[in-house]
């Protein structure tokens, strides 16, 4: 079961729109049937036939979601733009200003961008044809990996088509059964698949809390593990808080263990120069022993990468599996991502315009009295608590003609559903007083129904 009731749908359709709501039809209708009629007037055995394959309890889990949220109109996942991702988009004839975009330097659509990436297609073409491996590196994949190598202060690096695959090739391929893996509970989803794969002994810290890392570390080497890993996000993507890198490289160090850092969400958007968590927190980028990321949140494109050690790389090209059987990042992603690069290095103000932008949703949040954790990055979340709260936030936001997403179980723990906004260096000033305003607006509307709610509850009584 989900970790809280949904509201009664006996009499629920959409949602009531402001006046000013700019909600098209098409959109209204999509929160409450994007699934072209397969849920109505289906429910049990009717939606999962006992015994096939979809008879399991998480299939059953969602279903049930759906049945009870779609009849309130409360659907607002996988939300079709119809233009390019940032500050303002639509989605079915709806203009919509966006609050939970990765792009956090707002560089989608950046004129050096589209020309470096038109160039690439050019000159070699929308595929690779092969995998990296054997027939599918490009001049262009070399000249990327030097340079974000580079960037990154590290010796090397090699590129792969998703940060997900990144981790997934650098845990499967370098740890297996009897070693240890030891990850904060708020790890990205791919590095928990990555050591499921590779069949380690796997166990768990609370979210940055050294002394509990040491118990767990303790714990194994009393077991007598000899490889130790433990991974860890820079920036953690439900929360916006950094890992403590210096006391994580200090238990590393005490117990021989070796460190992963996914830098999916803090390269390009944390550091004085964008270099991401390193930078940030003054730690010599080589003391880490394996670097991850994806290339498609600051940078705005798509890929992912390992960096560390010369003979990291070389191991990683001949030993890794999805850089022998999964293919090559495309041309314009590769030539997307190297320009970027350059972009982040010459144009500082796209990441100065970003810092003031983080400093002004926090503020705004904190002075309208939400609860806000413990963010010190773009990534703010909003936390509500209950989940239907969550989507009931995020549907009426919609009709606010503000676009963000709610996250539940079990993406974050029961109880802690929020919504994720971000910031970025695209927004202006106004993108957060609307923002700002609709919030305070679903908040009234909360109030004035729990007002009433209360008033029919002491009547009844």
């Amino acid at each position: 079961m989900r970790d809280s009731q949904p509201p009664s749908t006996k009499t629920a359709t959409a949602p009531s729109r402001s006046p000013s709501s700019r909600v098209t039809d098409a959109l209204a209708d999509y929160t409450r049937d994007p699934f072209h009629g397969f849920f109505e007037g289906r429910n049990g055995d009717r939606l999962i036939e006992p015994g096939s394959l979809l008879d399991t309890p998480n299939v059953r889990r969602w279903f049930d979601t759906f049945r009870a949220g779609l009849p309130q109109s409360l659907y607002t996942y996988q939300l079709p733009l119809e233009r390019r991702s940032g500050p303002e988009s639509a989605v079915l004839g709806s203009p919509l200003v966006m609050f939970s975009s990765y792009s956090y330097l707002g560089l989608i659509g950046h004129p050096r961008l589209e020309a470096a990436v038109r160039e690439a297609v050019a000159r070699y073409g929308t595929s690779t044809g092969g995998v990296r491996l054997l027939t599918g590196t490009l001049a262009l994949h070399l000249e990327l990996e030097q340079e974000l190598a580079r960037f990154l202060g590290q010796e090397a690096a090699a590129t792969f088509g998703s940060g997900y695959d990144a981790n997934i090739a650098a845990i499967t391929s370098l740890f297996g059964p009897g070693d240890v893996a030891i990850l904060d509970q708020y790890a990205h989803q791919s590095i928990h698949d990555g050591v499921r794969m590779a069949g380690c002994e796997v166990r768990r810290f609370k979210h940055n809390d050294m002394d509990d890392l040491e118990r767990r570390l303790r714990q194994a080497r009393n077991r007598g593990a000899t490889r130790i890993l433990i991974a860890v996000d820079a920036v953690f993507s439900m929360d916006g808080d950094q890992a403590p890198l210096a006391d994580l490289l200090e238990l590393k160090r005490r117990y021989g263990a070796f460190l992963l850092v996914d830098e999916a969400h803090s390269i390009g958007a944390i550091g004085a120069t964008g270099r991401g968590i390193c930078e940030e927190q003054g730690i010599e980028p080589s003391e880490i022993d394996i670097v991850t990321g994806s290339l498609s949140k600051a940078i705005p494109s798509s890929g992912g990468f390992v960096a560390g050690s010369q003979a990291l790389k070389i191991y990683l090209q001949h030993g890794s599996a999805p850089y022998m059987f999964s293919a090559a990042m495309t041309p314009a992603n590769a030539a997307a991502v190297l320009e970027a690069l350059r972009i982040i290095q010459e144009e500082p103000e796209h990441l100065e315009r970003l810092r003031e932008n983080t400093q002004r949703l926090k503020e705004g949040l904190t002075r309208l009295g939400f609860d806000i954790g413990a963010s010190t990055t773009p990534i703010v979340p909003l936390i509500l608590g209950d989940e239907w709260r969550a989507y009931r936030w995020a549907r009426q936001l919609i009709d606010e003609g503000i676009f963000v997403s709610a996250v539940t179980y079990p993406a974050v723990s029961p109880g802690q559903a929020r919504l994720r906004l971000c910031a970025t260096a695209a927004h202006r000033p106004e993108h957060f007083e609307k923002l700002f305003d609709a919030l305070a607006e679903c908040a009234r509307r909360e109030e004035c129904e729990q007002t009433v709610g209360q008033a029919g509850a002491r009547r009844n009584g």
